[in-house]
């Protein structure tokens, strides 16, 4: 392909036929990211009109309507680019494990167009780059902690950002009025909660505001199952963690973190997409949290990885604090652009700083917003894209 010709994609990330959302986690918004940075690279897209790609995550690995939406969505892919081959460079797909179809992938291949795929929860999902990722000519890698998984697997793999893209309107500098204190945004975890309860011990003006923080759960009244039930239930969970994940799950169980509760002066109502913007811009310090509860690591040192709100925050002109990862300090100066923490010490300290500090929180908006459209648009990844696989 010549420099000067511009990516033509053939585009599946989770695109769906439904007016309501499938029954899965939140996927929508990747499509609308996705979409839009392709058109601001100046490149363009194009759609397999028949398929719902997101319904193959509605069905279970090995089920017969996993197999009749595997038959049929890539049956009507193969149709779409034998009539549309002229106007496709590349295919560039977000694909699960279970939604790829490694004949179909061959078959598009074989006709010329290589196969590009995006997969973030790398090392929260996997412990090996799953077989099937052999298949496609690059993988897209957001996680730097994931990169050694793949390299060891002998796997075609990128190392970009996650594929974040910030309406240029909302893409301000210095908010005119800021919001006093310190705000997270994000649902409600075992982690999250420990941690934000610490900060808030410690005297930090903290808001918090996301799915599952105003809810009072109660778990499920427990219920004796059979001995055999519970064998089947081990085997399963060991089967998808090994015995090391079934170990952890044990040591979690019996050393759980400590419940600290929250005062609920601190927790809000989660907000609409106009109040989400707001917050994340004109709050004095936006907080970002990247440890997450697995059965990989014990709550007491838990996986760490860089997330798309370290992206998205310094895009909208946030002033960013977000808890130190692997690769944190490739993407940003962590002194000029966005701040870090690695403690709870830390994050009352940096905080406390920034609170007292105009000059320093403007420089961080300033500096983190230009570092994240410059390098980590998905303008950016898709160039490097482009030069990965046709510049050889």
């Amino acid at each position: 392909m010549a420099d000067n010709i511009s990516m033509r994609i053939l585009l599946s990330f989770l695109q769906d036929k439904v007016s309501k959302p499938h029954p899965v986690p939140s996927y929508r918004f990747w499509q609308h990211y996705i979409k839009n940075g392709i058109e601001e690279a100046g490149m363009s897209y194009i759609e397999v009109p028949e398929v719902d790609w997101a319904e193959g995550l509605v069905y279970d690995e090995g089920s017969a309507a996993l197999q009749n939406w595997q038959e049929q969505s890539w049956q009507a892919t193969i149709n779409y680019i034998k009539a549309n081959r002229q106007n496709i460079d590349i295919f560039l797909a977000y694909l699960y494990p279970r939604q790829i179809q490694v004949d179909a992938i061959e078959q598009i291949r074989k006709m010329g167009i290589p196969c590009v795929n995006f997969y973030c929860d790398n090392i929260r999902e996997f412990k090996t780059a799953p077989a099937k990722f052999r298949i496609f000519d690059l993988i897209w890698v957001p996680e730097f902690e994931a990169l050694t998984m793949y390299k060891k697997a002998g796997v075609k793999h990128i190392n970009l950002p996650m594929p974040m893209w910030v309406e240029p309107q909302l893409r301000q500098h210095i908010p005119v009025h800021e919001q006093p204190g310190i705000s997270f945004i994000g649902s409600k975890d075992i982690l999250r909660e420990n941690l934000l309860a610490q900060a808030i011990q410690k005297g930090l003006p903290l808001s918090i505001r996301g799915a599952g923080w105003l809810t009072n759960d109660t778990p499920p009244p427990f219920v004796p199952g059979s001995a055999y039930q519970k064998l089947i239930n081990q085997v399963n969970f060991t089967k998808q963690h090994g015995l090391s994940g079934l170990s952890i799950k044990v040591q979690q169980q019996l050393n759980k973190l400590p419940v600290i509760p929250i005062n609920g002066d601190h927790i809000f109502a989660s907000p609409d997409f106009d109040e989400y913007i707001n917050i994340t811009q004109s709050s004095m310090v936006t907080l970002g949290i990247n440890r997450v509860p697995t059965f990989k690591r014990p709550h007491n040192n838990p996986l760490t990885y860089s997330r798309l709100r370290d992206i998205e925050a310094p895009m909208l002109g946030a002033c960013y604090l977000t808890e130190y990862c692997q690769g944190i300090d490739e993407l940003y100066d962590t002194e000029q652009e966005i701040n870090v923490y690695r403690t709870i010490d830390e994050l009352v300290q940096k905080a406390t700083e920034l609170l007292s500090n105009k000059e320093k929180r403007d420089k961080l908006r300033i500096n983190g917003q230009q570092r994240a459209l410059n390098d980590h648009a998905i303008s950016s990844s898709l160039k490097k894209i482009k030069r990965a696989i046709f510049d050889k």
